[in-house]
């Protein structure tokens, strides 16, 4: 009988294989867009080319050592490897984060009406691009740069007590002021982002519900059988 660790690992290995090698894809199709093509960039292209580049990341350094650890593997690593895995972990999941929020709020943007009091940010939504995800990884890699100081290998596996602990690494507990203010700080971050594509969400649906109603009194009196562009879109950014 196939133990629930085994079940685990299997899981994790397709995981970790199929969204390492979309996301690769993805990249390498926008990198030879923005080398080959430069004509043909776009400038959403920018923002999601950094987030599979960042979900790429995420997945080898979180999903490796997940497998390893399913089946029982020992992943020996030093205190500077603990480091620098547990860093970029955090680091390039919450870029992940970010960049998703700074990709609805860029369509948000773009599906704005020319009459709408935002429309103004049209024109200007590209030239924030660059500096919004050089803000993410500063505020982001300082944020986590606690995890540098607080993170050893852990070479004894029935180590415990208060604390982060992996098969390989452990991150020491810190005193409750440093505490305090690295949770509130990721709460914050989080709650903020978080907020902002619900917010971008119902904000897109409502555009595009206006935009179907008005739509429907320049149609046909014919009714189709399909679905609108306006309600396929409206399924999408639900799903999403």
């Amino acid at each position: 009988m196939i133990s629930s660790d085994r079940i685990f690992g299997i899981f994790f290995i397709f995981q970790t294989c199929i969204g390492f090698m979309g996301n690769s894809l993805l990249f390498t199709l926008y990198m030879y867009t923005f080398l080959i093509l430069p004509h043909k960039k776009k400038p959403v292209d920018v923002i999601l080319a950094h987030l599979t580049l960042a979900n790429a990341l995420t997945l080898i350094f979180r999903g490796v050592p997940n497998i390893m650890s399913s089946f029982g593997i020992k992943l020996e690593m030093s205190d500077t490897g603990c480091k620098t895995v547990l860093y970029i972990q955090r680091v390039t999941r919450s870029i992940s984060l970010c960049t998703t929020a700074l990709q609805s709020t860029f369509q948000a943007v773009t599906i704005t009406p020319s009459d709408h009091k935002w429309a103004w940010l049209k024109k200007k939504i590209s030239t924030f691009i660059q500096p919004s995800l050089i803000f993410f990884w500063t505020i982001n890699m300082a944020i986590y740069s606690v995890i540098i100081l607080k993170t050893v290998a852990s070479r004894n596996t029935t180590e415990g007590g208060i604390g982060y602990y992996t098969a390989s690494c452990k991150s020491s507990a810190y005193d409750r002021q440093t505490s305090s203010i690295f949770l509130s700080t990721v709460f914050i971050r989080d709650l903020f982002f978080l907020s902002l594509m619900t917010c971008n969400s119902i904000y897109m649906v409502n555009i595009l519900f206006r935009h179907h109603r008005k739509a429907q009194h320049i149609r046909s009196t014919i009714q189709s059988s399909q679905s609108s562009p306006e309600n396929k879109a409206t399924h999408v950014i639900l799903i999403l």
